[in-house]
């Protein structure tokens, strides 16, 4: 299982409609592990649910992480519980940091959008781009003002702030313009963190625009189809544990290496948090997370075994 450590909540704030920050500390004597600007961190509620989410604060800041949170409508225990039932001094089981999201601080030029609660991994990487003196702007969309959670912060980070409220402006956004309208350059990378459809809108218009650094980090899974050449059945072997297994038109991979005595490495199980990700040794993965790049997935060098399948008659994990 994943390395986890308790933290106290010290504040408790009302940041936009339906959003709070918490601030955690860590418990007298211990510290919190340090992070990078994009990382996110699993919080471990008593409900038995598991919840990512990215730190917005400072990653200079040592022994503090700062989280925003939505309340999710559809909201499944999740972020309905820390808004209704999670107060002040109580202790939070966490994970470790991890970062799926990483920036790339040498960029010449950086452009951050941010799709309401999809500002928090933005807002620390503007902390940090801010620290180092690097160029960059934010683009940062959301339905009204009153939905906006750290617009103060981001103002006050960067001089450079593209805003657009779609109550104000009559819409949404045209991302592609926004996007065109940008300083364009082989060196220049572009992040986008928020609701699917401007995820997918962003992807898009940064293919158009043969904008090659291009990142995003999304809240919720893709649904994504198994390959046409997936296999129902398969052999699967753990190399350092030594077990083999048939893998069964009725079985899942994850499934699979559990009933070999195997506890991977996991939290969302739906392929987006990135902490179940192994190392594929020998076969084909079928990639079905929303995780790794489609570079990374033709490499074809680790996989999201939560999620993921075989399009090989034998698939080798380094478990």
């Amino acid at each position: 299982m994943a390395e986890t450590l308790d933290a106290r909540v010290r504040t408790l704030r009302l940041e936009a409609d339906d959003i709070v920050s918490v601030e955690l500390l860590p418990l007298p004597g211990q510290h919190l592990p340090p992070f990078d600007a994009g990382a996110h961190v699993d919080v471990h509620l008593p409900s038995g649910l598991v919840r990512s989410y990215s730190l917005l604060n400072d990653p200079g800041e040592p022994d503090r992480y700062l989280l925003g949170i939505l309340k999710d409508r559809g909201s499944r225990g999740g972020s309905r519980w820390v808004h209704e039932q999670l107060r002040v001094g109580q202790v939070l089981r966490i994970g470790a940091p991890r970062n799926n999201f990483s920036l790339h601080e040498d960029a010449a030029h950086t452009v951050l959008v941010a799709g309401g609660i999809g500002v928090t991994p933005i807002l620390a990487m503007a902390r940090r781009l801010q620290r180092l003196g690097r160029s960059f702007e934010v683009i940062f969309l959301a339905r009204s003002r009153t939905q906006a959670a750290f617009v103060d912060e981001l103002a006050a980070l960067c001089s450079t702030v593209h805003w657009h409220f779609d109550v104000e402006k009559g819409g949404p956004p045209d991302l592609r313009a926004l996007l065109a309208a940008r300083p364009a350059g082989v060196d220049t990378h572009y992040y986008a963190c928020g609701p699917a459809p401007m995820l997918d809108a962003f992807e898009k218009s940064c293919a158009e625009l043969g904008y090659a650094n291009a990142h995003i980090e999304r809240f919720a899974a893709l649904e994504v189809e198994a390959a046409s050449d997936a296999r129902t059945t398969f052999q699967l072997e753990l190399r350092r544990s030594g077990k083999t297994i048939q893998v069964m038109p009725d079985n899942t991979l994850l499934h699979a290496i559990r009933a070999c005595g195997v506890e991977p490495t996991t939290s969302c199980e739906e392929g987006i948090c990135g902490s179940c990700e192994t190392t594929v040794l020998e076969g084909l993965p079928d990639h079905r997370d929303s995780v790794l790049t489609e570079a990374e997935r033709a490499r074809n060098k680790t996989m999201m075994v939560c999620v993921g399948g075989c399009r090989s008659e034998r698939l080798v994990l380094d478990l």
